[in-house]
């Protein structure tokens, strides 16, 4: 039978206003990946705060080249085989690919992944107008919103493959456009991707929000990796932006530790893993 956490020191919850005071306290936040409950318990241990079922799972864990295979119902049961690992750390949980077509569609997923599985938040891709109208109607129905701008996986068609976004000035004034917009209609955190270290640091300092860099430089208000990334088991190529924490260490749980460590010290990510 699995204990919940049987080991792990009590903590205390991490919820919306507590990111919030944060922000506001200059206090790193700590986001990494989990697809089961095992990883979920080492994040838990670890002290992490924010779990993150990305649909990136499609390719660390499914194998595929993209995420746009992976499905809410999947998306549904890797969020509940998580949720079984945490107590006081956050559970977000991606609206897959086309989840967001409409806004009957993104209250279906809104509901399943938090009322279903246990996610105290989802996190959606861009900003267009019908994905604004979504977050809104999310927020509306007290399910909070993690928006994602920048590099969004779910375009990678669209960009012509994973690239780096906003290095334009003109395509760096729409991406801080559109961080505005997703704060005007009530998302409460900010994944932003793959963007220079000068356009994370101006949307960082443009907006209430907390904003979570992956790959957009060290002023953001907190980091996310990939857990394979992390640990040096990505299949192929790992990332530019990411960082093998496992090398020179003897446990999943130390890399972990180092991870947060890094992130709270500001030690990482460092020049290497930044874009210009």
């Amino acid at each position: 039978m699995y204990v919940q956490n049987a080991s792990t020191p009590e903590r205390k919850l991490v919820t919306v206003p507590g990111l919030h005071a944060m922000k506001a306290q200059g206090r790193r936040i700590v986001v990494l990946t989990a697809y089961d409950a095992s990883f979920a318990w080492q994040l838990e241990t670890a002290g992490i705060d924010i779990a993150l079922v990305g649909d990136s799972l499609g390719m660390v864990v499914q194998g595929h080249r993209s995420t746009l295979p992976v499905t809410l119902d999947q998306m549904v049961y890797h969020t509940t085989a998580v949720a079984r690992g945490l107590s006081a750390t956050m559970l977000v949980a991606d609206l897959p690919f086309m989840a967001d077509r409409d806004t009957t569609h993104v209250l279906e997923a809104g509901a399943r992944l938090v009322g279903e599985a246990g996610a105290a938040m989802v996190k959606i891709e861009g900003a267009a107008p019908h994905i604004l109208e979504g977050i809104a109607a999310l927020v509306a129905r007290a399910i909070p919103v993690c928006a994602h701008l920048g590099l969004t996986p779910q375009s990678v068609h669209k960009f012509g493959g994973f690239r780096i976004q906003g290095r334009e000035q003109a395509a760096a004034d729409h991406i801080l456009a559109e961080a505005l917009a997703i704060q005007a209609v009530g998302a409460d955190l900010l994944v932003l991707e793959g963007v220079p270290t000068t356009l994370g640091e101006r949307v960082t300092a443009a907006l209430n929000i907390p904003v979570i860099g992956i790959g957009a430089g060290p002023h953001c208000d907190g980091q996310v990796l990939v857990i394979h990334d992390v640990l040096g088991i990505t299949p192929g190529k790992r990332p530019k932006f990411s960082k093998d924490f496992l090398a020179g260490r003897d446990s999943v749980g130390a890399a972990i530790a180092a991870y947060a460590e890094d992130v709270r010290s500001g030690a990482f990510p460092a020049p290497e893993h930044c874009f210009n």
